[in-house]
């Protein structure tokens, strides 16, 4: 109890100790974000050609330094661009994941940052500090195809040790050649992750990874944990409640890992999941403002005095959450009723081009579901499950069915629509019923996981809300976040 109190009263201190200048830095970090947010990246799906020309617009600006220390295994160019005349080197690599690229596109806002007129005094004491080095993208390949591993098939980031791959031999070779007194290990993770016992999303989870199987301490990690504390502190401000800190057990293969071993303090900073923020461009906002913030904080030296307890009050992240938890619904199975909690997730399917995508939903899990959350909720009490049916009328092709109104058609229990002719390269339906070939054969209507979530609900004999594609539609108010129905042939 009383190690508790301790705890509490330092976090207080160090919350008013963030009050004054740093404070107010931050908030007019956050406030002014719009006018050096990189415009021309504004999606997930960023590639290698999207951020070439931003690349070459510093390459010729007298501010910056730009070298290429590399190539993908494809001959894709890796760069480090370099600002900054002090004697204390941090080092921010991002999407070494290729489907992880939030925090690139954040680099490219604090450039632009940095290469605006404005907060000159804030400028000035970082950059006579310290000198900043980015390499914002160093698996294009992924990127160019949205995957986590590189052409080779290889996890960069498990690439620490053997150096397979010529990126995980370039992040080593800039590491040390920098010999960088803090790194920036920047990813994304799920957004299924929430903060540990809590509905609310894991928006941001840090973690001083650990440097050897005893999770020891010393200057450089503690360095860190002090860095992470400060941008906790933060993001708190923007998202409260919504961060997590990740699991610190000791992966000798990895990058961090080693880069905190090899006497850099570094930071890992993931990024998860924010309601209704498919994009990820408010979290990109939140890492732009944390760590430009944490930038002057080390520039400043005042996150020596931040205690390294209050790393631990952390919540530590977990992963129990889905895009839709329906709570309490009953479901009729073999003339008997049953209370069933529902979770269902949106997994994303991409284009071809791998520059969109769509979702092809699936009941996770079901009974139980007490200990976990969803982006959104729905509490079906007095609810009941009800099959959908087919409708009687064969379409002849796609193009009729702007002849039809899908909520009409919902609220008289038909879930699914018959197509005499659907284009093969039609993937997805834009309407909210699930589209049929002429010869498919709906299944027999089971409420089980890994099936798609299609069925609907209603109370007291009146059909009131839809689940289509794992998408809640209330047949009353119809709204906007159904994204797409499926197409079964």
């Amino acid at each position: 109890m009383q190690y508790k109190y301790i705890i509490g009263f330092l976090t207080i201190i160090l919350t008013h100790s963030l009050s004054g200048q740093e404070k107010e830095i931050t908030s007019s970090l956050y406030e002014s974000y719009e006018k050096y947010r990189e415009t021309s990246i504004n999606k997930r799906r960023i590639k290698h050609t999207e951020i070439q020309p931003l690349i070459d617009k510093y390459t010729n600006n007298p501010k910056f330094d730009v070298n290429v220390v590399g190539y993908s295994i494809e001959e894709r160019s890796l760069s480090l661009i370099s600002i900054g005349e002090g004697k204390t080197d941090v080092f921010l690599w991002s999407q070494m994941h290729g489907d992880e690229p939030t925090a690139t596109q954040a680099i490219f806002d604090i450039l632009n940052f940095f290469d605006s007129n404005d907060f000159q005094k804030e400028k000035q004491a970082i950059l006579s500090e310290l000198r900043l080095h980015f390499l914002p993208m160093l698996n294009p390949d992924g990127a160019e195809v949205f995957q986590r591993r590189n052409t080779l098939g290889i996890d960069i980031n498990r690439d620490a040790l053997s150096l397979q791959s010529p990126e995980g031999r370039t992040l080593k070779r800039v590491r040390d050649s920098l010999k960088a007194d803090f790194g920036f290990n920047l990813h994304d993770q799920s957004r299924y992750y929430n903060a540990e016992r809590t509905e609310k999303p894991a928006t941001i989870s840090y973690l001083a990874p650990a440097y050897n199987y005893e999770k020891d301490i010393n200057e450089t990690r503690g360095n860190a944990m002090k860095i992470i504390v400060f941008m906790n502190n933060i993001i708190q401000n923007y998202a409260p409640g919504q961060v997590g800190r990740y699991n610190d057990d000791f992966e000798p293969r990895a990058f961090g890992d080693n880069i905190q071993k090899w006497g850099t303090s570094t930071i890992l900073i993931e990024s998860g999941g924010f309601p209704n923020d498919i994009e990820k461009q408010e979290i990109r906002k939140l890492n732009y403002v944390s760590i430009l913030s944490a930038i002057y904080t080390i520039a400043s030296r005042q996150y020596e005095e931040i205690p390294l307890a209050a790393y631990e009050e952390i919540p530590q992240h977990d992963r129990k959450l889905f895009d839709l938890k329906i709570e309490d619904v009953t479901y009729k199975l073999k003339g008997k009723d049953y209370l069933l909690d529902i979770g269902i997730q949106r997994p994303e399917v991409d284009l071809k081009d791998h520059n969109a995508f769509w979702n092809s939903s699936r009941i996770i899990d079901q009974g139980d579901l007490s200990t976990y959350y969803g982006f959104e909720t729905f509490t079906a009490k007095d609810y009941v499950i009800v099959p959908g049916k087919i409708y009687p009328k064969t379409l002849n092709s796609v193009e009729e069915l702007n002849t039809i109104n899908p909520v009409e058609l919902l609220k008289d229990g038909y879930t699914y629509l018959r197509i005499e002719k659907i284009n093969p390269e039609l993937l997805f339906s834009k309407i909210p019923i699930n589209l049929i070939s002429k010869n498919y054969v709906v299944p027999e209507f089971i409420i089980k996981p890994g099936l798609n979530p299609t069925f609907l609900l209603s109370k007291n004999g009146q059909i009131e809300k839809a689940v289509i594609n794992g998408f809640l539609i209330d047949l009353k108010k119809p709204g906007s976040s159904f994204t797409n129905a499926m197409i079964f042939r």
